[in-house]
């Protein structure tokens, strides 16, 4: 199990779909996220896309030096992006990084976005274009190894003599990862990728994903690993969770809701169009969880503005470490998680759910060989016992 945090490059808040108690996107910002999810433990860090995004590339390579362990997912987009050039990109973040770069295919889902950014395909034609990129990208990596070149015509690109003279440290190439809803999506992952993604459905609805995608990978010969993004609400209590979630949308109104959801509803994604059925742009001020709890814990209310990943896990640290192991059951290892606002919970989930996850993956996280004291010295003199410790006191005592 791999957990994963994420760098809100968009823009931070308290409050989704207002400007109140909101963050803005500084790198400042960016970089004290990063260095609290590398103190924390987590795996890596996923840097997004898009027009509302600043470039995940630049600011990657700019926290590799604020960062000891950190992995860093970084966003791209065929298309936008020449896929030699983005190899010798990749090849050159992954050495000097020491060999933490993963690298995320997003096809983009918003024609208007696109077209935008000089993009002009539609959705059957990109998944198109992102096949025959990852094929100059795969292959130009690999072969750097050897010193060898890489000649490739396709349909929308060719390249004659792709070469690198310096290698990534990750062989044959970073892990690539992806995702996507639709039958093409699905086909290219078994053909291409190393980790699915999912966004944060039902587990049912994820366990057809993982079974449909497993299925073609196995007629290629391959096989992949499974991950899922979700963002996280989780309190001490479970009633605090709810009233946490309830808080986050707190200051949208009909108006704000129903403009986000026309703006997604022209898109051509799949994905986003099975997040939107998810709520159906219903929402109850009163009670977050009427109408939004759309499995025990799984919580549509991020979609109602949010596009993309658009759930999130809502309960006490015991609740959200058992929904993470029943989607973990269905064979997914990677969980890339934030929550609002991102520097705050990325302490709140680890300081409450880490203790809670698999034994392996605790006794890997950073800080788990440390000795004491750890927490505030008492009167100067008394150190504060282990959480374990107190506890079998606590037991005996009672006994």
């Amino acid at each position: 199990m791999k957990i994963f945090w994420f760098i809100p490059t968009h823009g931070d808040s308290r409050y989704l779909g207002t400007s109140h108690g909101a963050r803005t996107a500084a790198f400042d910002y960016f970089k004290q996220v990063a260095i609290a999810a590398d103190t924390l433990g987590y795996e890596g860090v996923l840097l997004p896309t898009g027009r509302s995004c600043e470039d995940s590339w630049i600011l990657a390579s700019s926290l590799v030096d604020a960062t000891k362990r950190l992995k860093f997912l970084v966003a791209l987009r065929p298309g936008l992006m020449e896929p030699a050039q983005t190899a010798r990109m990749t090849a050159t973040l992954d050495r000097i990084s020491g060999g933490r770069v993963l690298v995320n295919l997003v096809t983009g889902g918003d024609a208007a976005e696109l077209e935008g950014d000089g993009l002009f395909l539609d959705h059957a034609e990109r998944y198109e274009l992102s096949d025959e990129f990852l094929t100059i990208w795969r292959e130009t990596l690999a072969r750097s190894h050897e010193g060898q070149s890489f000649d490739f015509v396709g349909k929308h690109l060719k390249v004659k003599g792709a070469k690198l003279l310096y290698p990534p440290l990750q062989r044959p190439h970073p892990p690539l990862f992806f995702g996507g809803s639709s039958e093409a999506a699905h086909d290219l992952a078994a053909r291409q990728l190393d980790t699915y993604l999912t966004w944060g459905e039902p587990p049912a609805a994820v366990a057809e994903k993982v079974a449909d995608i497993s299925r073609r990978a196995a007629r290629y010969g391959r096989k992949l690993d499974f991950g899922i993004r979700l963002h996280v609400i989780v309190r001490e209590t479970e009633d605090e969770a709810w009233r946490a979630a309830g808080k986050l949308i707190s200051h949208l109104d009909d108006d704000t809701v129903a403009a986000a959801q026309r703006k997604f509803a022209q898109m051509d994604s799949v994905g986003q169009r099975r997040m939107a059925e998810l709520h159906g742009g219903r929402f109850n001020r009163h009670d977050p969880r009427d109408g939004l709890e759309v499995s025990p814990n799984l919580w549509a209310g991020v979609g109602l503005v949010r596009g993309g990943a658009g759930t999130a896990l809502v309960g006490n640290p015991q609740q959200v470490a058992d929904r993470i192991q029943e989607y973990a059951a269905l064979g997914l290892s990677h969980f890339i998680l934030s929550g609002y606002p991102h520097l705050e919970e990325a302490y709140r989930f680890a300081e409450l759910v880490f203790p809670l996850l698999p034994v392996a993956l605790r006794e890997g996280l950073p800080g788990a060989q440390l000795t004491g004291p750890f927490g505030e010295i008492v009167a100067n003199n008394y150190v504060p016992p282990a959480e374990r410790r107190a506890a079998d006191e606590r037991q005996v005592s009672a006994h």
